[in-house]
């Protein structure tokens, strides 16, 4: 492979000065879903390249009280098994591991809400607040008429002082519940399975690569300065996105995005880079226009629970939601790739932006897509100065 590494070099330069396949799609076509992924079809609601109107609902008026089942507004209230339901945002009595990005509803019976203001906030409360974190339930028909009539009359019951934040064990009070440290050393093999990786990929560099470059020590650099604009294909690439189109166009391996080879490449580079400061080179406009771009992305919201990025990851310090702690976006990126405890392999910052879509039921991007390069190049903008440190390991 031929790769110019003498400094930082600009999106212009890195355009003219390097061979890449710009024409074959660098993953494995047709794209599909992960098999271990949800496959339902969102595509009635927006995703980070299509968006799909959604009208504010028009408020729904009742002559009389609200009638329904509190017993089935209760499991309704208390199901995870539709974005998360009303506890991973709320606390409510006796509720396991509950979020606290909205308020504590534990005694909202109290609160003076008239049965119809209760209703068209659970159907939908862009009604109340046009920007509001909390999906709409009705509206995006994550819930049906008559089973928010049934949360309505369960919420109803909520007027007990004894039951205001009543928690079965204090690690469900999301106001004391102790945050994560991971200590494990995230470059010891023995705490992170994917250290092996670094080995396959410093293989795969002296098979691949060192025809052409033949210190790696070359590379000490170079990773802290991805990603970048290609002026070719007109649009934001990565590490592992270089990688695939580079060796395409010089060797003829096919290391697709996402595969085992690919993953691995990846995180060597990064390895060797490890210690140094995030520096992308944002001098020119298009790398300029591309962060605007991801910025935009970050706060645009999809899916079908109506989810911006920065809806969970711009919210103040000690947010929980499905009771998950919510990170900021500083701290995000230096890491990746990363070994995923909960899911047994590595992903990728495009793995993670696409499983970010699909738990808020939007339709995910191949992992070449030019919105995810924006969100990529966005995010190593706003981690600058960071020192990357990869592998990463986490759940």
């Amino acid at each position: 492979m031929i790769l110019c590494l003498s400094g930082v070099t600009t999106a212009a330069e890195m355009s003219s000065d390097v061979p890449l396949e710009l024409e074959k799609p660098p993953y494995t076509t047709p794209w599909q879903r992960y098999n271990r992924w949800k496959q339902i079809d969102w595509k009635e609601y927006s995703n980070l390249r299509y968006d799909v109107p959604s009208p504010i609902s028009t408020p729904k008026k009742f002559e009389t009280p609200i009638t329904g089942d509190p017993k089935k507004g209760k499991q309704l209230v208390e199901t995870r098994k539709r974005g998360g339901g009303c506890l991973a945002c709320h606390i409510l009595p006796d509720a396991a591991l509950p979020g606290n990005v909205g308020p504590s509803l534990s005694l909202i019976g109290l609160w003076g809400r008239s049965d119809a203001h209760l209703f068209n906030y659970i159907y939908d409360a862009r009604q109340f607040y046009p920007n509001t974190v909390m999906p709409p339930w009705g509206a995006h028909q994550l819930f049906s008429t008559a089973e928010i009539k049934d949360i309505v009359a369960y919420l109803k019951t909520l007027t007990q002082i004894s039951h205001y934040n009543k928690f079965k064990s204090p690690i469900d009070n999301p106001a004391i519940r102790p945050i994560h440290v991971d200590t494990r050393d995230n470059l010891d093999a023995f705490e992170n399975p994917s250290i092996f990786s670094v080995e396959l990929g410093e293989e795969l560099f002296a098979q691949s690569c060192q025809t052409c470059h033949k210190k790696t020590t070359d590379f000490i650099a170079w990773a802290s300065t991805m990603p970048k604009f290609e002026t070719r294909l007109n649009k934001v690439i990565g590490i592992e996105e270089f990688i695939t189109r580079h060796a395409l166009a010089t060797t003829g391996d096919k290391y697709l995005l996402q595969t085992e080879q690919n993953l691995a490449l990846a995180i060597y580079l990064r390895y060797i880079a490890n210690g140094q400061e995030i520096a992308i080179d944002t001098r020119d406009a298009q790398t300029q226009a591309a962060i605007k771009r991801g910025e935009a992305l970050a706060n645009r919201k999809i899916g079908q629970l109506n989810f911006a990025c920065m809806d969970c990851h711009a919210i103040s310090v000690n947010k929980w939601i499905r009771g998950q702690y919510l990170i900021e976006p500083i701290g995000m990126y230096d890491h990746f790739p990363t070994y995923r405890t909960s899911r047994g392999e590595i992903w990728d910052i495009r793995k993670r932006f696409q499983w970010c879509g699909v738990a808020i039921r939007a339709n995910e991007l191949p992992p070449d897509a030019p919105e995810y390069g924006d969100l990529e190049i966005y995010l190593a903008d706003i981690n600058k100065g960071r020192l990357l440190n990869v592998p990463g390991l986490g759940h």
